[in-house]
């Protein structure tokens, strides 16, 4: 009998649902967009189905349990609160869902199996002690630098949830007072400046300045996206390269603050802003050193991460199942 665990990566735009073996190797996925479903029966019914067709396609297949990542999801309840950018109604009412009981609504239909779920970031920790560069660890940190920065803190070989399931916002501590608007409603948010939103805002801020020279003044600015600014940073621009050092600058300065809180031997950095490598992690680790009580300093590693990046998603999701078994 071959065991595996379900993981599901719901996301704004697309859902994908992944079957996993207890090495962590993904062996089939099915995805579909997410917004093509009004009602949250249908969009729950069509994850559902999808696990079934993924189950029935191995043969002597033992589900051991299915794991969800989404935005917002809380590991106490396995509900999607306030979510900001999934729309779903309720049939009944019409009205758009604020809190989603998402584990409930997909254990009605897998009765007998374990159904776990979390937010994106604390499953990205997960995916990374069960099957990347943290396995052994104990204590450690994943940073997510995608379109904001999630953050999921690992202490004590534990992933920390908080009493709300809410714990572990780095991407929400202020850096900056009085600083560029944050989507959560607060000034100077650290994901307003370390983050691929980080990065574009921070470019065109410079690009304000009409005398600096830019490759980049070439790009329409619906266009100027964390990509195109690493492929200049790479041919030597100069705009490019000072915003990867300033975005470096702002990363460390909020990793010296987590570090104090929670000394972990590693932080590992995942996600499309963290593909620049050295371009981030070299500033990134300068800056935090730089801020660092002298206590911490030359003791914690800035990594990337070793999940797997096409199927990482998938793969945190899943070890929410497997990290008990």
């Amino acid at each position: 009998m071959k065991r595996y665990a379900i993981g599901v990566d719901i996301g704004g735009t697309n859902t994908v649902v992944g079957m996993v073996d207890a090495q962590g190797e993904c062996v089939a996925t099915l995805g579909f967009k997410t917004r093509e479903f009004e009602y949250i029966d249908d969009y729950v019914g069509t994850i559902c189905d999808n696990i079934e067709k993924l189950v029935g396609s191995v043969a002597d297949c033992e589900l051991v349990g299915i794991g969800i990542g989404a935005p917002n999801m809380v590991y106490h309840t396995g509900c999607i609160e306030k979510p900001a950018n999934l729309f779903w109604k309720d049939r009944q009412t019409g009205d758009r869902m604020e809190i989603i009981p998402m584990a409930e609504m997909i254990r009605h239909r897998f009765p007998d199996t374990l159904v776990r779920g979390t937010n994106d970031a604390n499953t990205a920790a997960i995916g990374e002690m069960c099957f990347g560069g943290a396995r052994g660890m104990k204590d450690f940190v994943v940073i997510t630098l995608g379109t904001g920065l999630g953050s999921g803190f690992v202490a004590n070989g534990e992933l920390i949830y908080g009493h709300d399931g809410g714990a572990g916002e780095l991407g929400h501590v202020i850096v900056e007072r009085d600083g560029r608007m944050c989507t959560c409603g607060n000034r100077g948010c650290l994901e307003k400046y370390a983050s691929a939103t980080g990065i574009r805002n921070t470019v065109l801020e410079m690009l304000a300045d009409p005398s600096k020279d830019s490759s980049l003044r070439e790009i329409p600015v619906e266009q100027l996206d964390s990509r195109a600014i690493y492929d200049a940073a790479v041919k030597g621009d100069a705009v490019a390269m000072e915003a990867f050092e300033i975005t470096g600058h702002w990363l460390g300065f909020g990793l010296a603050m987590a570090v104090a809180v929670t000394s972990p031997e590693a932080i590992f950095l995942f996600g499309g802003l963290a593909a620049a490598g050295n371009l981030i992690l070299e500033p990134t680790k300068r800056y935090m050193e730089h801020y660092l009580l002298r206590n911490y300093r030359d003791k914690v590693k800035i990594l990337p991460s070793g999940v797997d990046g096409g199927n990482a998603a998938i793969l945190g999701a899943a070890a929410l199942i497997w990290q008990d078994k």
